[in-house]
């Protein structure tokens, strides 16, 4: 069972870990008002609408949402297939709320799966999903690889009777590295993505692959080492046929020797984890 646990977090988490709040407030906020009939374009509509209310300015990407077989990426090839469509939602349908909101210079990336009704299928899913949680966290406290952590998720999936639905995203990846971002007057994206925190990711992969590492957590040779010290923004995504559910948040990794400080999750007191306490 998932248990808070209650850590001194610097200045600079402590920034990272509003913004996380923030978007997951968004995201039961927006979940509260879905009804049959809303499309995913309202549904990524509400969720922009309600963090520039708060003050968001600045994006690592805009709002996603997913409904129903398209929260499992049912024959997804291209990326234009990941932006919101007219989609409408139904009664026991699944969905998702994807959102990477930038707020004064931190960054969050947040995925919150629900359903519209009962769905059986849908809570198994998300109760499935806790073992990730805890094996991720375990072997990046271990320093196994990016990649062999990637061959291990895989693996549980499979023993869990789920197929690998963060392959389907680019380059595969089940997480990807966050950094503050400088404040700017203007904030333009490109295709979606936040041309600030593009550049710092480029700037990343830059110099990752000039001392041999990646911004990227893929199951490809260049995230064969093991975590780099940061955030890490990481979204394992289960799917059962027509069905997907995931969970993202940030992932702390540290140079510390003491395993418990090497690596955490930002905060334990969210959504997906307090439903895993309550036993639901």
């Amino acid at each position: 069972m998932a248990s808070a646990v209650v850590r001194e977090l610097s200045a600079e988490l402590r920034g990272f870990r509003t913004v996380q709040t923030l978007a997951y407030e968004c995201a039961e906020a927006v979940a509260a008002q879905l009804k049959p009939g809303v499309t995913e374009r309202e549904a990524a509509r509400m969720q922009r609408d309600w963090l520039r209310e708060r003050g968001v300015k600045d994006w690592f990407h805009l709002p996603f949402a997913w409904f129903g077989d398209r929260t499992a990426f049912v024959n997804f090839r291209i990326p234009l297939q990941f932006f919101p469509t007219n989609r409408k939602l139904e009664a026991g349908m699944p969905f998702i709320l994807d959102m990477a909101p930038v707020h004064h210079g931190y960054t969050a990336d947040i995925g919150y799966s629900g359903c519209l009704g009962p769905n059986p299928v849908h809570d198994k899913l998300l109760s499935d999903l806790e073992a990730h949680r805890e094996l991720l966290l375990r072997e990046v406290r271990e320093r196994r690889s990016l990649r062999e952590i990637y061959e291990d998720v895989d693996r549980l999936m499979v023993r869990q009777g789920y197929a690998n639905r963060h392959r389907a995203y680019p380059f595969g990846v089940i997480a990807h590295k966050v950094d503050r971002v400088k404040e700017r007057r203007l904030t333009p994206t490109l295709f979606g993505f936040g041309t600030q925190s593009l550049k710092g990711l480029a700037s990343d992969a830059l110099h990752g692959h000039r001392d041999g590492w990646s911004p990227l957590w893929s199951p490809y040779r260049f995230s064969d080492h093991p975590p780099r010290p940061g955030l890490w923004a990481v979204e394992p995504h289960l799917g059962f046929r027509g069905t997907g559910a995931k969970f993202e948040e940030l992932l702390v990794v540290t140079d510390s020797k003491d395993p418990e400080e090497s690596a955490f999750w930002l905060d334990d007191d969210l959504p997906h984890v307090r439903r895993w306490a309550e036993g639901i």
